[in-house]
């Protein structure tokens, strides 16, 4: 399979912004047709209108993960089981093993999350950047297919990923998966370079060759250019949806408040959904289940 067909899951940047399903009432959203929409649909949902003034903080993470239980299972984002992590800068140090790129001011890189579907809503937003970034992971593999199908067949093959600092209770120290995958007929895309870029780092495993090399490279860069993306800010009593199988999303850097109580905090959610795709069974080891509508993903726990 070389080249995809458009359906309502390709997207190119602005494009999202017309689409009927993209921006949603929160005081109106069904979480049934949420769970179709993110499965057959663009795979990006927009939801506006959280009564954060009716909140404070810690009762605001509370409504919005009694809320997302609702269209799925809560998943553990370390190795204590906490299901809601707080995405802000913790000033951490670069080389203090905490340090993940969520909880840091730095721009990130496009990527996916160990989950189906991954949910952010914001309590406050930055002073100033923080933009959020959007791709369909389908059109990424399209104009990929288009230009160089000989970097999209290395694509497809298993890339060695270290484990996470903070996958702690995980015994494996390394796994192996796919950027893009097909699995009875679905389409999966799962990337996260920064763990395939310190197995490349660790001695002890395995070495990327050029051409994996290159065909990241590749991939980031037409993700890069104008108009692929679909860029955006989210705003406070915003919540963002997306299917991680079908979208690739990242943040930009940010200049913070100086009041402490005033500095960004997203609440961030992993998902597993009992409307999924089939995976390739080289996600075994990240996810635990590779079944449709199995509940997987996750961080393991002590």
């Amino acid at each position: 399979m070389t080249h995809l067909r458009e359906d309502p899951t390709v997207w190119k940047g602005d494009e999202l912004v017309r689409r009927s399903d993209w921006i949603q009432d929160f005081a109106t959203a069904d979480p049934g047709a949420i769970r179709d929409q993110l499965e057959n649909g663009s795979g990006a949902i927009l939801l506006r209108g959280f009564p954060i003034s009716e909140h404070s903080k810690d009762s605001a993470r509370d409504a919005f993960s009694e809320w997302t239980g609702t269209l799925g299972t809560l998943l553990s984002q370390n190795e204590s089981g906490d299901t809601v992590f707080d995405v802000s800068d913790a000033g951490f140090a670069k080389d203090d093993p905490r340090t993940r790129g969520p909880n840091t001011k730095n721009k990130l890189s496009f990527h996916t999350d160990r989950c189906d579907v991954i949910a952010f809503l914001c309590w406050k937003q930055a002073r100033s950047g923080g933009e959020n970034q959007l791709i369909s992971s389908k059109h990424l593999y399209n104009e990929i297919a288009k230009r160089r199908p000989d970097l999209l067949k290395i694509l497809k093959e298993p890339f060695v990923y270290k484990r996470h600092t903070v996958d702690l209770a995980n015994a494996l120290s390394f796994c192996e998966q796919p950027i893009f995958s097909f699995t009875e007929g679905h389409f999966a895309c799962s990337f996260l370079r920064v763990l395939i870029d310190r197995a490349h780092a660790d001695p002890e495993l395995p070495d990327l060759s050029p051409e994996q090399i290159e065909a990241m490279d590749f991939l980031e860069a037409v993700a890069d250019e104008e108009g692929q993306a679909f860029h955006f800010r989210q705003e406070p009593g915003d919540i963002l949806l997306l299917n991680n199988w079908i979208t690739l999303h990242r943040r930009s850097s940010f200049e913070d408040h100086d009041a402490e109580e005033e500095k960004r905090c997203l609440f961030r959610i992993w998902l597993s959904m009992p409307n999924s795709r089939p995976i390739d069974h080289f996600f075994k080891a990240n996810f635990g289940d590779t079944r449709a509508g199995a509940v997987r993903g996750g961080f393991r726990t002590n």
